[in-house]
């Protein structure tokens, strides 16, 4: 059998427990036994095993009453129940109360080892769901706007070819999450996605963990290293912050990228690569280029399709949507009751710059459920959280009012005070940009269509206002 696992025994028979030690252990296995039940549940839960094999009737506790307590204290570990005793009542009760199957005694060795088999690979099954579905939910893009629904456009249209694309962004905006979306919407999504921080490699260390090396090539080389390329192979690597790539490395990942082929450190011959490469940066490439800081041959190889991720200040009707998803992520990873932004909290986050973006959110969301005293976080643990960007958005807003001559915002609830900054910004804009709707959705970072909307929620009627300017 390939695969090796920990299993547990449990028989109130000495024999037993001695004839299936050994057989398991003649395949490789690795076999704890136990002769009750009690001590078979207080092995379970203070040890990981792969499965448990409990024989039916025991002295005491019975393995049925085992199999239920096991249950009961979610110990995840699948059982398989064997009886010599066996009959259809107690087989049904058995697989009713959660075992992945029943044995009847005398069992033969070739049937045991492929019930084990059989057990282990299912076992193997769910976890990789479950992984795959904690993954998924980790790495879900969330969005509900215009602005991202553009990009994730672009996403889809570019994830099912083999198109090289550099992802744009201010650090925070998920560049990672876009390349790792593109590789699982892509037909190399059963192949690796290998990342590599190209900013958080020394210099002298990149090229050993983009190409690998071979045991000996130099000092501290004590094996065979297989670099991100291959690991990759087949698959997707994601090249990330490549705008900080050394100079003297960059020529030799344009070789790769031309040739298809890499060479460990120390070895003596090509080795073919078939990967997709995805790159990231939050630099100006094409600034780079001129100043002589990156290769214009690269930059032209990496730079086919490039993908801008906007800032959070320019998706902020996204935020309530970000904020709902972490605060579930939250609770579900610290066992908390779900928890309710109040919609004052909400309008502040809303207002908030985030210059760390959605990662800052994240961050803040953890921080503003750590600091909330009841089901709900509001207005006031915002503030006491963010006060200093709260304070600016606010004094900005009290500087724009007292230049227009209108009430200061030095009073009243949160979202009423967020609401009229919005309103002043806007007609501040509009009158800027002598009344040119796209020009002010422009200077404001918006879609034209988001602009009429938010200046609907703040009372501002575009439309007439629109109407006024062609009289």
């Amino acid at each position: 059998m390939a695969q090796k696992a920990h299993l547990l025994i449990v028989d109130d028979e000495a024999n037993t427990l001695a004839s299936l030690a050994r057989a398991f252990r003649l395949e490789g296995h690795e076999a704890t036994v136990c002769d009750s039940a009690n001590k078979a549940l207080e092995l379970a839960k203070s040890q990981s095993f792969d499965l448990i094999l409990s024989d039916v009737v025991m002295p005491g506790k019975d393995g049925l009453a085992l199999l239920e307590e096991l249950k009961a204290q979610a110990v995840p570990t699948p059982v398989v129940m064997m009886s010599g005793q066996a009959h259809i009542e107690m087989a049904v009760r058995a697989t009713r109360l959660g075992a992945l199957d029943f044995l009847e005694k005398p069992i033969s060795t070739e049937k045991l080892l492929l019930t084990v088999e059989n057990a282990l690979k299912l076992g193997r099954l769910e976890r990789e769901n479950r992984d795959l579905a904690r993954r998924l939910g980790k790495h879900e893009i969330v969005w509900k706007g215009e602005t991202t629904r553009r990009v994730m456009a672009q996403v889809e249209r570019v994830a099912a070819s083999e198109t090289r694309v550099c992802i744009l962004g201010e650090t925070g905006t998920g560049k990672e999450l876009v390349a790792r979306t593109l590789h699982e919407r892509s037909p190399r999504a059963g192949a690796p996605f290998v990342t590599l921080n190209c900013a958080a490699v020394p210099a002298e260390l990149i090229e050993s963990e983009l190409f690998g090396h071979e045991k000996g090539s130099f000092t501290g080389a004590a094996a065979r290293h297989l670099g991100k390329f291959e690991q990759a192979q087949h698959g997707t690597i994601f090249l990330d912050e490549i705008g900080d790539m050394p100079f003297a490395m960059q020529a030799k990942l344009l070789r790769v990228l031309e040739e298809g082929e890499i060479e460990r450190i120390g070895g003596e011959r090509a080795i073919a690569v078939d990967v997709r490469v995805v790159v990231a940066t939050h630099r100006d490439l094409e600034a780079q280029v001129r100043d002589g800081k990156f290769r214009q041959d690269l930059f032209h190889r990496i730079y086919v399709f490039p993908l801008r991720l906007p800032p959070l200040r320019e998706r902020r009707e996204d935020i309530p949507a970000l904020v709902e998803h972490f605060a579930a992520q939250v609770s579900a990873t610290n066992g908390w009751k779900p928890m309710r932004f109040t919609a004052d909290a909400m309008a502040a986050l809303e207002a908030h710059p985030w210059p760390g973006n959605v990662r800052e959110l994240r961050n803040a969301v953890e921080r503003l459920m750590l600091l909330a005293t009841s089901n709900e976080v509001t207005a006031e643990v915002v503030s006491q959280a963010l006060p200093a960007s709260i304070a600016i958005a606010l004094g900005s807003a009290d500087s724009a009012f007292a230049g227009s001559g209108s009430a200061s915002l030095s009073a009243g609830p949160l979202a009423d005070r967020v609401r009229a900054f919005e309103r002043q910004t806007i007609l501040t804009e509009l009158k800027r940009n002598h009344h040119q709707i796209s020009n002010t959705a422009r200077s404001l970072g918006l879609e034209r269509s988001h602009l009429y909307k938010k200046a609907e929620q703040v009372g501002i009627d575009l439309k007439a206002v629109k109407n006024e300017r062609e009289r």
